[in-house]
């Protein structure tokens, strides 16, 4: 599943090439997604404007003209592809895939005025596409989501109420979307490694220094990962075709039974589960 790195990208990468573009038509060849799509979606964004495209958390936002957004999750499987009328080569804008544009399960095609087709690509089915006319009712959907890591609203006062009296592992702590939003499994294990936190430490037992240390390897570890594209567990791939490579710069996740990186560390990487996802860290190191 895409994290926050490889959506912002994605953001970035589409806001450059639909931003201002009008809606010519959108095909729906399959509307069974996690969430049926509305037949009504062409009705209503045709000859529309893509005023901006945003990010909140792990959900793509399309502004277009009239107030009308469009939210887009990825869910396990989701990928973009952007393709030129007349043009065979595309871009795969999107994470987990493969580098050819897949014969099945091209489920939505949002055409453009501009001759670029945006196709929306999911195996599994289990991203969404929604379309808001109110504000508030996208508000809504999305009011219980934590703040972004690089929202000012992420601070040390935020985290030491949001843990008071709890015991839980800081693991679950990074990965609950109601206190983070955008982070998932990769990032968290490389956070907590930044920080030099077992993952299983319970949250009570943070000090001071350990939140205002987590606030900032939270937002240095993911401007890394935005900066080298995002991470290519397959083949992300970003809409100027390259492919993300923060995974070349990975510390911890996946490197079980590794010698821990960390100059002077003789310890060595290792793997647990915790809440059945794979965890990974350097037991010398990471306290």
């Amino acid at each position: 599943m895409p994290e926050l790195p490889e959506v912002e990208i994605l953001k970035r990468s589409l806001k450059k090439k639909i931003k201002f573009c009008k809606v010519a038509k959108i095909k729906i060849h399959n509307a069974n997604l996690r969430y049926k799509v509305p037949q009504l979606i062409n009705q209503n964004l045709k000859n529309h404007t893509v005023l901006n495209v945003s990010r909140i958390s792990k959900y793509l936002i399309i502004d277009f003209n009239f107030s009308k957004k469009l939210l887009i999750h990825l869910g396990m499987t989701g990928t973009v592809h952007l393709v030129k009328k007349n043009n065979k080569k595309y871009t795969n804008a999107s994470f987990y895939h493969s580098s050819s544009l897949p014969k099945k399960h091209n489920h939505i095609e949002i055409y453009f005025k501009n001759n670029i087709k945006m196709i929306y690509n999911d195996p599994r089915r289990f991203g969404y596409f929604k379309l808001f006319e109110k504000k508030y009712l996208l508000n809504n959907l999305i009011k219980n989501l934590g703040p972004d890591p690089f929202s000012s609203k992420f601070n040390y006062n935020y985290i030491k109420k949001f843990i008071q009296n709890k015991k839980i592992k800081i693991k679950i702590l990074l990965m609950n979307q109601k206190f983070l939003g955008g982070l998932g499994n990769i990032y968290a294990n490389e956070i907590l490694y930044n920080c030099k936190l077992k993952p299983t430490k319970s949250v009570n037992l943070l000090t001071k220094k350990n939140i205002q240390n987590l606030i900032y390897q939270s937002r240095n570890t993911l401007k890394k990962a935005i900066k080298f594209g995002g991470s290519s567990i397959r083949d992300f791939k970003k809409t100027d075709g390259t492919s993300g490579n923060y995974q070349h710069n990975f510390n911890v996740y996946g490197k079980n039974n590794t010698n821990c990186p960390r100059y002077s560390c003789t310890g060595s990487i290792k793997k647990i589960l915790i809440s059945k996802r794979s965890s990974f860290y350097c037991p010398k190191c990471q306290t």
